[in-house]
């Protein structure tokens, strides 16, 4: 019997809470809407429409109000990411004002599980603002780091700040989704960082090569389409900048995926990192009694025919030394793309060999001179 008399008080409670309000509804509302509105309060149903109805209506309206007035009032609409960025809005300020509605007319239908239908429109409410917020924190990095005068963000970084202000927006909305449901998020917490040292220690590697990530990316040493060599001997084009790993095409086409841990701690000579071209040293040697002059314009000459080699700057020629058999020449030219060294070299080598022929250049190399003091006698 107590029970009984248990559930009829609380079932009786939210009965008199609506009509208590409905009677103070019925001070303010003119006598011309008095006959609607108690046809209104005696079929909650029909009710809980016409608020649904309403809201919808007033959530366009809002959306609406933000597009037109707010933009013009505040001159947003000049700007394309302006444009954008309120359009992002749309959604969520609908979704606001509209589900905001639709949590009025559960609790006026008063149904069994008019609480969990609440918690789940707030619950849609809260993840709606923050996919928009998102997006207009990913368009305000691109905007902030374009090439303007006024480039507040350096483009190189941006994948960082995109990515902390994503996790940042993303732990936001968790601790409100947590408080909607009613869950104490103190007790999450102090479980997610004893969850955390545990993880610490068995991902210790894949920790390290994630923070190895950050630091690349805010560093820079490097960045996609460089060509750049390890001290470990990896040597190749920068195909991709992961938070884990860094991927290099080599020269024989083969991609190579190097952790971000071991890059980080890497001596990188990245080649194409200069103020301009890149340079090759070509170094040959002549004979002693070459002419000098001769062998300094043979060697120009191969470098300004290549129709590859930079014209700015020109191609030079260093006597570097003297050798043991051999006057060391060097020629030294420009090139645009690290990635062909290898191949202009040998060009300019081949051209080198065959100028020095035609002009009768001599390049020494090892001989050895057999003399025989004295024949054997012969055994006849």
């Amino acid at each position: 019997m107590a029970n009984e008399a248990t559930a009829q008080t609380q079932t009786e409670v939210p009965d008199m809470a609506l009509s208590d309000l409905l009677l103070e509804l019925n001070k303010f509302l003119p006598d011309s809407v008095l006959p609607a509105w108690q046809l209104v309060s005696q079929h909650p149903f029909l009710g809980s429409l016409l608020i649904a109805l309403a809201f919808y209506v007033l959530g366009v309206c809002f959306r609406s109000l933000l597009t037109k007035i707010i933009g013009q009032v505040i001159g947003l609409s000049r700007s394309p990411v302006d444009d954008r960025a309120l359009q992002y809005l749309h959604r969520p300020v609908f979704i606001t004002v509209f589900f905001f509605g639709l949590s009025l007319a559960v609790t006026v239908l008063n149904i069994r599980l008019g609480n969990v239908l609440v918690n789940v429109l707030f619950s849609l409410i809260t993840t709606s603002w923050m996919t928009a917020a998102i997006k207009i924190s990913t368009l305000l990095l691109e905007a902030l780091s374009r090439e303007s005068r006024f480039k507040l963000v350096d483009s190189k970084t941006v994948p960082l700040f995109d990515l902390t202000s994503k996790l940042v927006i993303i732990m936001i909305g968790s601790y409100i989704l947590l408080l909607i449901w009613g869950i104490n998020p103190v007790g999450w917490l102090a479980s997610a960082g004893i969850a955390g040292l545990a993880v610490g220690f068995a991902a210790k590697d894949t920790l390290a090569n994630l923070f190895s990530g950050f630091f690349i990316v805010a560093d820079a040493p490097y960045k996609i389409g460089d060509y750049i060599n390890l001290d470990t001997g990896e040597r190749g084009k920068v195909c991709a900048i992961g938070l884990r790993s860094t991927r290099l095409l080599t020269r024989d086409d083969v991609e190579i995926t190097i952790p971000n841990g071991v890059i980080a701690n890497a001596k990188i000579i990245n080649e194409s990192g200069g103020p301009q071209n890149v340079r090759i040293r070509i170094v040959v040697g002549v004979a002693y009694g070459s002419d000098v002059d001769q062998v300094g314009e043979l060697l120009l000459k191969a470098g300004m025919e290549h129709p590859e080699v930079c014209e700015s700057p020109e191609p030079r020629v260093r006597l570097r030394g003297f050798g043991a058999s051999s006057l060391d020449f060097n020629l030294m030219c420009w090139i645009r793309h690290p990635q062909d060294r290898g191949r202009i070299s040998h060009d300019l080598n081949v051209s080198i060999y065959k100028l020095f022929a035609e002009h009768n250049i001599e390049i020494p190399y090892a001989k050895q001179d057999v003399y025989i003091k004295q024949w054997p006698a012969s055994s006849t």
